[in-house]
């Protein structure tokens, strides 16, 4: 009798904390996850030299040397052929001190092993990579290579054409341009194929990385500028390390397999992507770029388990036609952002029972947010652990000005449960913003003082979570503003896209592009 009554006061008080907490347990597992995911970086932080995710790559490469890492157009290359084209790479860089630790390295180069493995050389080498967008041309390219103080250049031999067109700009610079693999006859790019493969397959020292601290800076990754030049955002180890987890966080394992055709020069593919498959230890099948006709192809030969999306991909997926093999795959996670809740819908509808994991960051910001629960339509869950450890709000914002709105103490204004309003995220330790490289200007546009008490410090993301646009009564578009704005990347404050006949494919409207446009030089 005493039992029975105990396992229906139990039963009951289960029954009740599912009614009053829905996801009581799921918060309760991303708690853990996200403590134990604190710990872990401030062991890797003390260690000294800190411990890197090349260290986490390099365990991995001894532990499981045959374990495939990468598979490609065919070929399959394992942990341990990784590890030993990379040291290739970095020797062949270094007998001919082309490349020196501390320095900044700038990779042109388009998804490929090649790719990855000139990352892992140059992370070997105590380098700085910056990852540079492949559709940069001619300004925006220099640009690109002078706001990151890049000393040597790095291409692929696809891209090389575009880089002969800024090859005296590059030379002046004092910058050493390198091809690694492959063949080039344009005077200038210094071809070093033959070194590489006839290099050691030895390690480099440690010591080159023994300066190496967890805030010093791993990679430089580009975002788009409201003056239509790219940004370079500081990517510490430890913002690498935090972004690198976001597959721990999910739930992926070891023995999941990674699907990867967003381009690597993205924050995206190369952190949530590559830098977390090698924290997890499994198997990337990396594609040059995306393809919706063979996309689920690729899924079904290669058995991939996890995939990622952005913006309208999983539309573009969904826009395809139908066939009866659009459940016959073994895709069990969809991690990225962008996704519609109509299309979130209709993804489940017709591809089956996939989980998605919607999340919201930026490459520079110091905020993110995931929807571990599933619920559709919902960019992330926030606990309150979460905001204890980073605070944030959302602030009244004047659109006119481009300025928050404050009160007559000069503070900010926070929003009411469901009014549209500003995300600013407080800056602390736990937080930080490193800023942009060379751009002090716009590292100072990204921060908000005085938001809620004199001498705090917040950082402005930039984004308004709207339900939907301006309409008419009649449920149009309000295009007075629109036609206004038009597409100067001046005034639009979102990333606008220019179909490329010659390329075949949409790329980012640069101030560059859009002046050429405007002078009839560039036919729409």
């Amino acid at each position: 009798m005493i039992y029975s009554v105990l396992l229906g006061l139990a039963v009951s008080c289960l029954l009740f904390l599912y009614v009053r907490f829905p996801y009581f347990t799921q918060d309760f597992i991303f708690v853990l996850r996200t403590v134990n995911i604190g710990r872990l970086v401030n062991r890797f932080g003390r260690a000294s030299p800190c411990y890197t995710i090349l260290d986490r790559f390099a365990d991995i490469a001894r532990s499981h040397p045959q374990k495939p890492f990468l598979v490609f157009e065919g070929e399959v290359f394992s942990y341990r052929d990784a590890d030993r084209i990379s040291n290739r790479i970095a020797n062949a860089l270094r007998e001919r001190a082309l490349v020196h630790a501390g320095q900044t390295v700038a990779l042109f180069h388009g998804n490929a092993p090649q790719y990855v493995c000139t990352w892992l050389a140059l992370a070997k080498l105590g380098c700085t990579v910056a990852l540079l967008n492949t559709n940069l041309r001619s300004r925006s390219l220099l640009h690109c290579c002078d706001c990151c103080c890049a000393t040597t250049f790095i291409t692929d031999e696809d891209l090389a054409p575009a880089v002969a067109e800024v090859l005296p700009s590059l030379h002046m610079c004092g910058m050493s341009v390198l091809l690694l693999f492959g063949s080039c006859k344009t005077d200038g790019i210094v071809n070093l194929s033959a070194a590489v493969r006839g290099a050691s397959e030895e390690a480099p020292p440690l010591s080159l990385r023994s300066d190496i601290s967890i805030q010093s800076p791993a990679l430089y990754i580009y975002t788009s500028g409201t003056t239509g030049l790219p940004k370079a955002a500081v990517i510490s180890h430890h913002r690498l390390w935090l972004m690198s987890f976001l597959q721990r966080m999910t739930g992926v394992s070891s023995r999941d397999i990674l699907y990867i055709y967003l381009p690597l020069y993205h924050s995206a593919g190369f952190l949530a992507g590559l830098t977390g498959a090698i924290e997890r230890g499994n198997t990337v099948v990396l594609r040059r770029k995306f393809s919706a006709s063979q996309f689920w192809d690729d899924c079904r030969e290669h058995e991939v388990t996890v995939i990622q999306y952005i913006g309208e991909v999983m539309r573009y997926l969904c826009n395809t036609p139908k066939s009866e093999r659009d459940r016959d795959h073994r895709v069990r996670l969809a991690l990225g952002n962008g996704i519609t809740a109509a299309t979130w819908e209709e993804f489940l509808r017709r591809f089956g029972n996939v989980r998605i994991c919607e999340c919201y960051g930026a490459t520079e910001g110091n905020i993110g947010f995931l929807n571990y629960s599933g619920k559709i339509g919902s960019i992330g869950r926030v606990t309150a652990i979460h905001k204890m450890l980073i605070p944030f709000a959302f602030i009244k914002f004047d659109p006119e000005t481009e300025e928050p709105v404050r009160d007559s103490a000069g503070l900010c204004v926070e929003v009411a449960p469901g009014e549209t309003g500003l995300l600013v995220a407080k800056i602390n330790k736990i937080a930080p913003f490193s800023g942009y490289v060379k751009n002090p200007a716009q590292t100072e546009k990204k921060k908000l003082r005085n938001v809620f008490k004199k001498g705090d410090l917040y950082f402005n993301t930039g984004d308004l979570i709207l339900d939907e646009l301006d309409v008419t009564g009649t449920f149009k578009q309000v295009k007075g503003q629109l036609v206004k704005e038009g597409f100067d990347p001046n005034v639009i404050q979102s990333k606008l896209f220019f179909l490329d006949e010659s390329k075949q494919t949409f790329v980012p409207l640069t101030q560059e592009l859009y002046s050429s446009i405007t002078n009839g030089h560039t036919r729409l």
